[in-house]
């Protein structure tokens, strides 16, 4: 959210830089579901518990890429880190994967999010592959 402004009682002003948000310490995951969507011009993950609800979320534009930069394999990374980091604090120790989509974050958004120690069990892909669609049109007779 930027920068913060504390006043103190001297009437000085002191600029302290806001971290990243902490996670409630209520919540408590030891496995969970990481569902990775890349498109061609984004890459969105979120994290959900076992029964399918959401817990957190990120994608590349969330983060700050903008235009062609979104759909990069370095932008898909960044956000895999960002919520392993946030998954961490919730006490995540495994997690199964579910990707979707035909991008290139794919596989990196998951080896972002396996950098920071938390195990993989399994990895499923279920990105709809069209099974020839429907009938085209006939050819147009003049």
């Amino acid at each position: 959210m930027g920068k913060k402004r504390i006043v103190t009682t001297g009437g000085k002003e002191a600029d302290i830089k806001e971290t990243a948000p902490k996670v409630s310490s209520k919540k408590k995951l030891e496995a969970g579901i990481l569902f990775v969507q890349s498109t061609y011009n984004n890459t969105k993950v979120m994290l959900a518990d076992t029964k399918g609800n959401a817990i957190l979320w990120s994608s590349s534009g969330s983060l700050g890429f903008k235009g062609a930069k979104k759909g990069t394999p370095f932008a898909a990374a960044k956000v895999g880190e960002l919520l392993a980091e946030k998954a961490s604090l919730l006490g995540l120790k495994e997690v199964s994967v579910v990707i979707n989509g035909v991008g290139s974050g794919r596989e990196s958004a998951v080896r972002g999010f396996t950098s920071k120690g938390i195990n993989i069990t399994n990895i499923k892909d279920v990105t709809p592959v069209p099974h020839n669609g429907p009938k085209p049109p006939k050819p147009r007779r003049v």
